[in-house]
């Protein structure tokens, strides 16, 4: 590829990164905002998806043990679904390089939480580079894969809605032949039974130190000097283009593209230089507590809110009191508002029909019905996060038996597949007459049509035995298992309404394919 310039969408850029990196393996869980990530890189690169971001991590780690560079993409609350294996990966290291990345997602603009993924790099002691615009995606990717095999270390890429979605000027190189590192035996370092995984937690602080020692000398973050040196602003990722935008040359910036571990003395020259200093970072005070904690004086969160994106006319009204009226003010306070709903003739809507006019509890999930919670349906009484759907049910109906003829889960396919067979198992195991209800719409839909294992197909198009939930079911013991049309309201009601009176657990599988799927499967 040669290296005229073009408009690229972060996630491409990490794709692209991908490429040029030598990776040969990746495997992800599909969650806005970081989905394209994997869709980009399977044009060039084996990519599959897998049932959820644990095995997906797990299936990365193991493809880095045999030799490849390995990736694995989620969103932010994805990375609580991985970090079971990747607290342990810390300690183990790697053998080809173990690149992850994860989107957060500030303002919840499709996300649950506004989680801030940057203490989970201080806690699991991994590495964290954030590009702040698609060409840094590429780079930083690139920085990724030589920095964990130069530490031996996993190392984490944290982008967030605004980076990945966002289109700026790439110049890309040549993609590189993956090759593979040797591989042989070594318990000691990759078999973490108790005695092992002591010697190993030094060999990590160990390494922690050195990586220190790169993020204070290394290219990754610098000092760009303003005009005037008055002010001073410690930045990263996105925040960095909104800061400069607001703010302009005269100030100047440390920009940290490294934000785990953080340096100190990039922080203290700029502090010796410039009369005051703001640290600008969106969610929470990360890097302003790392300041402090090194007598670093600085402003930010005490003025900056810990809430969402910041715009431009906040930050200039914060930090140079100047005041300006936010960019389509008009529109916001003059469009009537139009929250998503479900799509003209999804299946979803004479599920939550049906449920509406049974006066039905609901235990919900995450996926593209998670919106009848909204009215006019307004069919939904709780949502956490994937899978939270069954176990809650089942803790439910322990404490409120005399509620299970009105109570029930709702779940999507894929997210069944997730993380909801667990708690189907529970729900058998200690015996609650829970109604489970499996919205199959015979794809993942929220997150923009990927397969997953019920639709026979794989992300790179090769045609699989698709995951029966029917078999699925009864094999986790579940006796009644009934299949209902949603368009079929008569036959949907009449079935939630016999399953709802067993005093067994029963699940009700509600099939009929995702709207802007038929003429197409």
């Amino acid at each position: 590829m040669n290296d005229k310039k073009r408009l690229m969408m972060g996630n491409e850029a990490v794709a692209r990164g991908l490429c040029e990196a030598g990776c040969s393996f990746v495997s992800s869980y599909p969650g806005t905002p970081s989905t394209e990530i994997t869709e980009f890189a399977a044009k060039n690169v084996y990519a599959e998806w897998a049932p959820n971001e644990k095995v997906a991590v797990e299936a990365a780690i193991g493809a880095s043990l045999a030799g490849a560079r390995a990736f694995s993409g989620m969103k932010h609350v994805g990375l609580n679904v991985a970090a079971d294996p990747l607290f342990t990966a810390a300690y183990t290291g790697v053998n080809g390089a173990l690149v992850i990345a994860v989107a957060d997602d500030p303002g919840c603009h499709s996300s649950q939480n506004e989680q801030d993924s940057r203490h989970y790099a201080e806690a699991m002691k991994l590495p964290m580079l954030e590009p702040s615009d698609s060409q840094e995606c590429l780079d930083y990717t690139k920085a990724a894969f030589e920095l964990s095999e130069r530490f031996d270390t996993p190392v984490l890429l944290r982008l967030s809605t605004r980076v990945s979605h966002s289109r700026s000027a790439v110049s890309a190189g040549e993609a590189i032949r993956p090759t593979l590192r040797e591989y042989g035996k070594n318990p000691a370092k990759f078999v973490m039974v108790p005695a092992a995984a002591r010697v190993r937690h030094a060999a990590l602080e160990e390494r922690l130190a050195e990586i220190g020692f790169e993020c204070e000398t290394g290219e990754l973050n610098r000092v760009e000097w303003g005009t005037d040196r008055k002010l001073g602003v410690i930045t990263s990722g996105i925040s960095y283009q909104t800061a400069r935008e607001a703010l302009g040359d005269s100030v100047s910036y440390c920009k940290l593209g490294m934000v785990y571990p953080l340096p100190v003395e990039p922080l203290r020259e700029l502090a010796a230089t410039v009369d005051e200093i703001w640290v600008i970072e969106e969610l929470d005070d990360f890097i302003e507590t790392h300041c402090k904690k090194h007598g670093i004086k600085v402003r930010g969160k005490a003025e900056l809110s810990p809430l969402g994106e910041y715009t431009v006319p906040q930050l200039r009204e914060a930090v140079l009191g100047v005041k300006t009226e936010e960019p389509l003010a008009f529109l916001a306070n003059n469009v009537p508002p139009r929250p998503p709903a479900l799509c003209p003739g999804c299946p979803h809507l004479g599920t939550f029909g049906v449920i509406k006019k049974l006066g039905l509890t609901v235990m919900g999930d995450i996926g593209c019905y998670t919106l009848g919670a909204s009215p006019p349906l307004s069919a939904m009484d709780m949502c956490v996060c994937m899978g939270a759907s069954v176990s809650s049910l089942h803790g439910f109906l322990k404490a409120r038996p005399d509620w299970s003829d009105r109570t029930v889960a709702v779940i999507g396919d894929s997210t069944f597949m997730h993380s909801g067979l667990t708690g189907l198992m529970n729900i058998v195991y200690n015996q609650s007459p829970a109604t489970v209800m499996i919205l199959d719409n015979s794809i993942t839909g929220m997150t923009g049509h990927q397969p997953n294992p019920g639709t026979g197909v794989t992300l790179t198009g090769s045609e699989v035995a698709a995951l029966d939930l029917e078999t699925v079911c009864r094999a986790l013991g579940v006796k009644r298992v009934v299949t209902a049309d949603p368009r079929d309201t008569q036959g949907l009601e009449a079935a939630l309404k016999e399953e709802l009176a067993a005093a067994e657990p029963s699940v009700v599988i509600v099939r009929r394919a995702c709207a802007l799927l038929e003429g197409k499967v």
